[in-house]
């Protein structure tokens, strides 16, 4: 087992994928949730999911650009792969500014049970340029192949399993 496996996954499961799926939840709900709140559907307690959404989003987000970024420094600098990964770094850098912002700015709102005009612009703006980097980081497994491996053929609990197999070893070094 390799060290770093802790933190970059397995050959074949990778650490930074899943949590983007939670970061993008919590910011999704948290979308979600705000508009609802300021169209008036149960507005206190969307304003209260909103924030607290925003806060969940922002931890796991921590976790997300880490495992990113330990993922960005092994592609080779100059490549088409790393000039994909570096607009997908930056996109989703910038939402989660934005969410962050909606968050500082809409804390008391969220203390007067509503979600303010600005903090609801912040915080579609936020969605927008995670649903735009979502699409980049896309493009990196599904047009560039990064950490995918060629196992059509593994069978299914060896497929499944995050264990380092050699033929997973051996496809993710080839």
């Amino acid at each position: 087992m390799k060290l770093s496996y802790l933190w970059r996954g397995t050959p074949g499961h990778p650490i930074h994928p899943p949590l983007t799926d939670a970061t993008i939840g919590a910011w999704t709900f948290a979308t979600v949730a705000a508009v609802l709140s300021k169209v008036g559907i149960a507005e206190d307690a969307a304003a209260h999911g909103w924030w607290l959404a925003l806060v969940v989003g922002l931890v796991f987000s921590a976790a997300t650009i880490f495992a990113g970024f330990v993922d960005y420094f092994t592609i080779t600098p100059g490549t088409p792969l790393r000039r994909t990964a570096t607009v997908h770094m930056v996109t989703n850098l910038a939402a989660t500014a934005a969410f962050l912002l909606a968050a500082i700015v809409g804390r008391d709102g969220y203390n007067d049970d509503a979600v303010t005009t600005g903090a609801l612009i912040l915080t579609l703006v936020g969605f927008g340029l995670l649903t735009l980097g979502g699409t980049f980081g896309g493009s990196i497994v599904f047009v560039h192949g990064m950490r995918v491996l060629e196992l059509r053929d593994e069978p299914a609990h060896r497929a499944l399993s995050p264990l380092a197999e050699p033929e997973k070893r051996a496809a993710e070094e080839s």
